[in-house]
């Protein structure tokens, strides 16, 4: 009877033993699912960095981005958004995008040269018309032509936005013609462009990271800086800067690039919701925004008590003037069959 009911005992011991080890995995393959979860367990992560201040028109269309792709996904996409470079500066978020650390950034185009010359010629003086011809150029066959540069070093750019027009700061006096430029240490951004342009117009450049800026500017290491008047508000330069002078001489442009391997990795559905997303709010929204902000952004720079000037049109020519041998040097570099497409988009 005893050796009958140990029987019945192993029985059911073998039996439970079985049925349990159904429902929960080994210790191995516990952690390989922990690692390895099922795609439809998945969330995927977007984390999108950027060096812009949150109240500028870059941060609020990345806000509204990341509502459209999380809410269009079903919650299958999360969007992690990093702004005032906190991921570090331009050219690091953009090698962090190409190894696929981070996914997304929005970078000045300027710092696109690394990778090709031929990017230098958004950062050219002078060589739009206006802001719609820059966009006609970008939205055409010049951001066309640009774009397929990135792929070749594992990024994939959704569109251009816009950065507004660049006039320049400074502490001495206001900025008039050339002459008034000579001698001043004017921060610019870590392109050959922006370099040989103060060069020419008798200033003695100094490239700097972003990030550094308001401190250089404060501390006088540099006497001058050159960005739109969202930017100048935004970054609190007009606390540290007395005149800023309307030269508008280059309209700057941002690109909104995405680790390639990674789009591609997601499903067609996903991608459709990410393209149409970034077109949608990070180039088309976030255009209006930086346009409508312009003259609000003026104002207060004007209120916060900074000396305001435009250029005259006779002393906006002797800016032209001297900034002309660039544009022999440049078409050698970068192409003239670019120099080419924009001015018939000038006409």
């Amino acid at each position: 009877m005893k050796r009958k009911a140990l029987a019945i005992f192993m029985v059911l011991a073998i039996v439970i033993g079985s049925l349990s080890g159904c429902n929960k995995p080994s210790d191995a393959n516990a952690s390989e699912a922990a690692i390895s979860p099922t795609a439809s367990e998945e969330k995927i992560i977007i984390k999108l960095g950027h060096v812009e201040p949150e109240d500028r028109s870059t941060h609020k269309a990345t806000l509204e981005f990341k509502k459209y792709v999380e809410e269009q996904s079903g919650g299958k996409i999360s969007v992690e958004i990093y702004p005032n470079g906190q991921l570090g500066g331009d050219r690091q978020m953009l090698e962090s995008v190409a190894l696929g650390t981070i996914q997304m950034t929005i970078p000045s185009t300027s710092v696109l040269t690394t990778y090709d010359p031929k990017f230098g010629i958004l950062d050219m003086p002078f060589i739009f018309n206006d802001v719609d011809t820059c966009f006609k150029a970008l939205d055409g066959d010049v951001g066309q032509t640009l774009d397929v540069i990135l792929p070749t070093v594992g990024m994939k750019n959704f569109g251009y936005s816009y950065n507004g027009a660049r006039s320049m700061s400074n502490n001495l006096r206001p900025i008039n013609s050339p002459e008034d430029l000579v001698g001043i240490k004017m921060r610019v951004m870590e392109s050959p462009v922006f370099i040989d342009l103060f060069k020419h117009l008798g200033a003695n450049p100094t490239p700097m990271s972003f990030g550094e800026v308001f401190t250089a500017l404060q501390q006088g290491t540099v006497d001058a800086q050159e960005n739109s008047p969202s930017l100048v508000y935004s970054m609190k330069f007009n606390e540290v800067q007395k005149y800023y002078s309307l030269t508008n001489h280059v309209q700057g442009i941002l690109a909104n690039v995405i680790n390639d391997k990674f789009f591609a990795s997601l499903p067609a559905d996903q991608q459709k919701i990410v393209q149409e997303g970034a077109v949608k709010f990070l180039v088309q929204k976030q255009r209006q925004l930086e346009i409508d902000d312009t003259e609000m952004f003026l104002q207060k720079l004007v209120d916060s008590g900074m000396i305001i000037n435009e250029i005259k049109p006779e002393n906006h020519q002797k800016f032209v003037d001297a900034l002309k041998p660039m544009y022999e040097k440049y078409s050698k570099e970068i192409g003239q069959e670019m120099f080419d497409m924009i001015a018939k988009h000038n006409q």
